[in-house]
């Protein structure tokens, strides 16, 4: 099991910026982390985060009820922080260690862990948060209502509401990066 400063050295893909649909975040070479957007909102709270390697922004889902996201951090160290909106619980990151990269979508944020096992907080009604069983998962990308892990070999896991086929990875082989919108 390599440590997380092992398993980001070989994930030559970490975001270092973000965008939301309201907001944008990006890493400086020294590990804080500047934001761009209405700057009193709780997504942009990031003055104070130091020592980041790569962040993610939760997408605000297009309803008239909606408008508010989160901001996710990862640290060198392995462990997150987040800010904003946490109506789902999807900044409860405290406790979590051995994060070797993160995602953010609506109302929900994953993290991978060193062992390749698979952390999700926030929304549960849709299913996109059901990753207990991933193993061996090197990336993570968080839809609007869905999930998808990458495994070590090159195949695909989705998870969550798949009413547009979103979720139908099963038989991808060979891919080397996913991204979920």
């Amino acid at each position: 099991m390599r440590t997380p400063d092992e398993q980001r050295t070989h994930q030559p893909d970490i975001p270092v910026i973000a965008a939301g649909r309201r907001h944008s975040v990006g890493v400086r070479r020294d590990g804080r982390v500047l934001a761009a957007g209405s700057l009193d909102a709780p997504e942009c709270a990031v003055s104070d985060w130091r020592n980041v390697v790569a962040v993610a922004t939760g997408n605000v889902h297009v309803a008239r009820n909606t408008g508010r996201s989160h901001t996710v951090g990862l640290r060198a160290d392995g462990t997150a922080v987040a800010t904003g909106w946490n109506g789902d619980g999807q900044c409860d990151v405290a406790s979590w260690n051995t994060v070797v990269t993160i995602a953010a979508g609506w109302r929900r944020t994953l993290g991978v862990l060193a062992d390749g096992t698979v952390n999700a907080v926030g929304r549960r009604s849709e299913g996109a948060c059901e990753v207990g069983q991933w193993r061996d998962i090197t990336a993570v990308a968080a839809g609007d209502w869905h999930s998808v892990g990458l495994h070590a070999n090159g195949t695909v896991v989705a998870t969550g509401n798949n009413r547009r086929g979103q979720c139908d990875v099963a038989h991808w082989r060979h891919v080397r990066g996913i991204a979920a919108g």
